[in-house]
């Protein structure tokens, strides 16, 4: 497959789980690929060696999504370094469960720091970047549009600000060619949500399918909102969470 030949990408906090499942698909498609991470220097190289033995070029960058000047930075560190920018994936996240009564500020502003503002952020870092063809896709969950059980209140609400963030960006960026999207993952193998977790057997019960997913069909998705073929796809959302919520 060779679909995205030519173009560069930069995938957020990918140096494990979704985000590097998401890095090699662009990868595997023709894409030289650039990722984010935080901490994990040694899985982000791991990451890199992979997107190299596909043929393509790679590169990780150290930067905290809860830091809004290392967003920008990484983004237009990216676009020097690979010659350009086409493809944006708004992939770091992070989770932190309680009651809205019970939860401490410091997570308060984690969630909103790096679920929505570094998102906002290295979507505007990204503009200038893109030309005809851009792509920003964004990672959300299908706890942005239904929040079946207490505890996941304030983190359900960072995914769904992506919901009217995609479709009013959409709206700005549609006339330059780019095309707006959000993925909305529901129960998924990681080391955030094991599929031997602790709450792993409620979770399978939500769904139609009954199993959790794996980080290879977010990844999917993401290759084909990408892709040529979804040119005429823009401020719209695929949910894949094995009909969690069906």
């Amino acid at each position: 497959m060779s679909e995205l030949a030519g173009k560069c990408a930069l995938v957020t906090g990918a140096s494990r789980g979704i985000g590097a499942a998401i890095a090699l698909a662009l990868a595997e498609r023709g894409a030289d690929v650039a990722i984010t991470y935080e901490r994990s220097a040694d899985r982000a190289a791991e990451v890199v060696r992979a997107i190299e033995a596909r043929g393509r070029r790679g590169l990780a960058i150290q930067a905290d999504s809860a830091d809004a000047a290392a967003v920008k930075r990484s983004v237009d560190a990216v676009a020097a370094e690979l010659g350009g920018l086409d493809i944006l994936v708004n992939n770091a996240g992070i989770a932190r469960g309680g009651s809205v009564a019970e939860m401490p500020l410091a997570d308060i502003d984690a969630l909103l720091a790096v679920n929505v503002r570094s998102v906002v952020l290295a979507s505007q870092a990204a503009i200038p970047h893109l030309g005809e063809g851009g792509r920003i896709i964004s990672i959300g969950s299908c706890l942005g549009e239904r929040v079946p059980f207490p505890g996941v209140t304030v983190y359900s609400m960072t995914k769904s600000a992506l919901l009217s963030f995609t479709r009013g960006l959409a709206r700005e960026v549609g006339p330059q060619g780019i095309t707006v999207n959000l993925v909305q993952p529901g129960s998924t193998d990681t080391d955030m949500n094991p599929a031997d977790g602790a709450q792993s057997d409620l979770q399978r019960s939500m769904t139609a399918l009954g199993h959790y997913g794996k980080p290879e069909d977010i990844a999917a998705a993401v290759a084909f909102l990408a892709s040529p073929a979804a040119r005429q796809i823009t401020g719209t959302t695929l949910t894949v969470d094995g009909g969690a919520n069906a």
